[in-house]
């Protein structure tokens, strides 16, 4: 993979967006190129700016009562329930919500109750361990897993100069591995996982572009 090459994650109409779902999370419960080789196509990570990082530009969202209802169903319609939580994970760790939804469809397909061989959980799929360093009680509670995943990639895209490639190989495989190879292991797993996760990402990021486009 050609890890030099990079994309700017968060253009100005990204910016819009986000003031755009901010606006309109409290009354809506809601490609990576053609090519299937996302080769480089993300790589540094800009920060969104502060200004969405306000509280108050975020409106109160019944987390109790969507927990309820996303307890037993995924695919669309917990996708579309989720929706506000994902804006508001992706806005406090400064990470592109399009791409938040990408690692949620090829961690889990947005299955609530999914866990992994290796016993992996909910929604980003946090082995408990992990859970437990970022404070996670339930890895079956939608707001606290999807905050808990998104501060750790968060911490690995940090951890990797911002490097979304390495943090995503680190998020699959761990973070000695990408050490170890000093680059993306070579997994079949990993690297599979990482295109599937800018397969996604360039589907979100055209839908987002177009709801923005539509407001």
């Amino acid at each position: 993979m050609d890890k030099k090459t990079t994309i700017q994650l968060l253009s100005v109409g990204l910016v819009k967006f986000l003031f755009i779902s901010i606006l309109i999370v409290g009354v809506s419960i809601v490609s990576i190129p053609n090519s299937p080789n996302p080769a480089g196509a993300l790589n540094k990570m800009p920060a969104i700016s502060k200004i969405t990082n306000s509280p108050s530009l975020i409106e109160e969202y019944d987390y109790a009562d969507a927990e309820y209802r996303l307890s037993s169903i995924g695919g669309k319609k917990a996708e579309r329930l989720l929706h506000p939580i994902v804006i508001q994970a992706a806005i406090r760790h400064q990470v592109d919500p399009a791409l938040v939804k990408a690692m949620i469809m090829a961690e889990s397909g947005y299955n609530t109750r999914a866990i992994s061989k290796k016993g992996a959980k909910g929604l980003m799929q946090l082995m408990p361990a992990t859970a437990q360093e970022l404070g996670v009680e339930d890895a079956f509670n939608p707001k606290q897993n999807i905050s808990g995943g998104v501060r750790y990639f968060k911490q690995l895209v940090t951890q990797f100069d911002g490097d979304v490639e390495l943090a995503l190989a680190a998020y699959n495989a761990g973070s000695r591995n990408v050490r170890h190879y000093q680059g993306i292991p070579p997994f079949k797993a990993t690297r599979f996982y990482i295109k599937k996760v800018f397969k996604y990402y360039e589907i979100y990021k055209d839908q987002m572009m177009g709801g923005m486009d539509r407001a």
